[in-house]
C-alpha cells in the first residue's frame, strides 16, 4: 500500500469511529512510524510502503478507532517547550494548562540574594508542569508531587529525560503532606476539578483510559481543592503564590472566593485559550519557619 492508501483508509476508519479530526491523527501514526513531519508524507505520496509499516499502522488505528488517546498511542505529547511521555497512568497534557505554566513563570520571583526559588507542583501527573518550569527557569527548583506512585514515576523519568532531574524531584504523597515544613515561591496545582456525576458524561478517551484519581473533584468538584487552598499558607513564603487550574467559569469563581476566605489577597482569576475565567491565582502571608523537604517518599 502506498502512503495516501494507508491515510486515506485510516481517515475513514476513525471518522466511522466518530473521531473529528481523523486526518490530522492518521497523519500524526503514520509519520510518527516513518520518523518524519507530518508535512513530508505529501512529498511522496505514491510511495509504497513495508507491509511490516502497513501492518503497525493498521494496528494503531484500530486503537485510536477504539477510542484511545492519540498521545498514549504515540507515547509523547509536546507542552511547552518540553516533550513528556505519557502512559495511561497519568492525564494527557492539555493546551490550556500551558497558560498556567505562563503564569506560574511571570509570578515566580527572581532572588538570587536569597537563594534558589523553589517551586512545588501538586499534582503533577506526568510531571509536564514541573518539567516545564525547570526547562524556562534553570535557576528554580521544583518539587513534583502525586498521591499515584505510578504517576510519580512517570513524573521523575520525564525530568530524567529531560535532563532536569538534579532540579525536579518526584514525591508521592497527598498533596504538601510530602513537602513537610518547606518553604515555597510558588505553589502551582492543576488538580482534580470535575463533579463526580460529570464523569460518566466524559469522551471515552477521557472516561476509559484516563485515571479517574486525576479527574473526580468530588460532589462538586472542589474537594482537593479546598483542601490544598487551606495548607497552602503553611507551606508558601510571605508573599508566595498560590496558583491553581479550575474547570472554569463559575468554579472558578467560586475558587477566587476560597482564597480569599483563606486569607490570599491579589486574588486573580485568568482566562483559558477559549476566553473562559480558569485560573485562579492570590498571594499568601506563610507561616512557620524553613525547614528542609521532608516528610514524604521519594518517587
Amino acid at each position: 500500500m502506498t502512503v495516501r492508501d494507508l491515510l486515506e483508509d485510516g481517515t475513514a476508519r476513525l471518522a466511522t469511529s466518530g473521531i473529528a479530526s481523523a486526518r490530522a491523527e492518521v497523519e500524526w501514526l503514520l509519520a510518527e512510524m516513518l520518523g518524519v513531519g507530518r508535512f513530508r508524507l505529501y512529498l511522496d505520496i505514491e510511495r509504497p510502503l513495508p507491509e511490516a509499516v502497513a501492518r503497525r499502522f493498521a494496528a494503531a488505528v484500530s486503537r485510536r478507532a477504539a477510542r484511545e488517546p492519540l498521545q498514549q498511542i504515540l507515547g509523547r505529547q509536546a507542552f511547552c517547550d518540553v516533550s513528556v511521555t505519557v502512559t495511561p497512568d497519568v492525564l494527557v497534557p492539555r493546551p490550556e494548562t500551558e497558560r498556567l505554566v505562563e503564569w506560574a513563570l511571570e509570578t515566580l520571583p527572581w532572588r538570587p540574594a536569597r537563594g534558589r526559588p523553589l517551586v512545588v507542583d501538586v499534582g503533577t501527573g506526568s510531571g509536564c508542569v514541573a518539567c516545564a518550569i525547570a526547562s524556562a527557569r534553570p535557576d528554580a527548583d521544583v518539587v513534583a508531587v502525586d498521591l499515584s506512585p505510578a504517576a510519580a514515576a512517570v513524573a521523575r523519568a520525564n525530568a530524567e529525560s529531560l535532563g532536569l532531574a538534579e532540579r525536579v524531584r518526584a514525591l508521592i504523597g497527598d498533596l504538601l503532606a510530602p513537602v513537610g515544613a518547606a518553604r515555597a515561591d510558588l505553589v502551582v496545582a492543576n488538580l482534580p476539578y470535575l463533579p463526580r456525576a460529570s464523569l460518566a458524561g466524559l469522551e471515552p478517551e477521557v472516561r476509559e483510559h484516563e485515571p479517574a484519581l486525576a479527574l473526580d473533584g468530588g460532589a462538586d468538584g472542589l474537594d482537593v481543592i479546598r483542601r490544598l487552598v487551606a495548607d497552602a499558607p503553611r507551606v508558601l513564603r510571605p508573599g508566595g503564590r498560590l496558583v491553581l487550574e479550575t474547570a472554569g467559569g463559575a468554579q472558578a469563581t467560586a475558587v477566587a472566593a476560597l482564597l480569599g476566605r483563606a486569607g490570599f489577597h491579589d486574588v486573580a482569576v485568568r482566562r483559558d485559550l477559549a476566553g473562559v475565567g480558569r485560573f485562579v491565582g492570590g498571594t499568601a502571608h506563610a507561616v512557620g519557619a524553613g525547614q528542609v523537604i521532608g516528610g514524604g517518599g521519594a518517587a
